[in-house]
């Protein structure tokens, strides 16, 4: 059981594992600001344009409720689905822009690590060190 504990511990302190830990946390509070604004500022825009009628009251009634003989009302309730599919595509697109500025950034980063690499001086190779050796033997045989 203490191998168990230990494995866990070393898994955890991994740098990649925290990370997503983050990036969950993080996920989950834009999460809820993208509802927030859905739900609390283009579905009443929304609401406008339908004289008023709040998008997350569209519904589709199968039976209606009679409060009479105790039934409740069976609806598909599309308006709420309509919220969900546009929360879902703001947050797609903000990933897309965010990914998007990402990709382009660390592109750029590349093209000019590859240029300094290109401006570096080529490795000396054996021909090379032989011949300054070459060079300094002869300098000495000279004097």
């Amino acid at each position: 059981m203490k191998k168990f504990f230990e494995d866990f511990k070393a898994f955890i302190a991994k740098g990649n594992v925290i990370d997503m830990a983050v990036a969950v946390v993080i996920g989950g509070a834009f999460g809820k600001i993208v509802t927030s604004l859905v739900n609390d500022i283009v579905m009443p825009l929304i609401s406008l344009l339908t004289k008023g009628v709040a998008v997350s009251d569209w519904k589709y009634v199968i039976t209606p409720a009679d409060e009479a003989a105790g039934i409740a009302e069976s609806a598909i309730n599309y308006g709420i689905f309509l919220q969900n599919i546009i929360d879902f595509l703001i947050i797609a697109f903000v990933i897309f822009a965010v990914l998007r500025v990402f990709l382009n950034v660390k592109s750029k980063f590349e093209k000019k690590e590859e240029a300094i690499e290109e401006e570096k001086e080529p490795e000396e190779t054996e021909l090379d060190i032989l011949k300054e050796i070459r060079d300094s033997l002869k300098e000495k045989a000279d004097k």
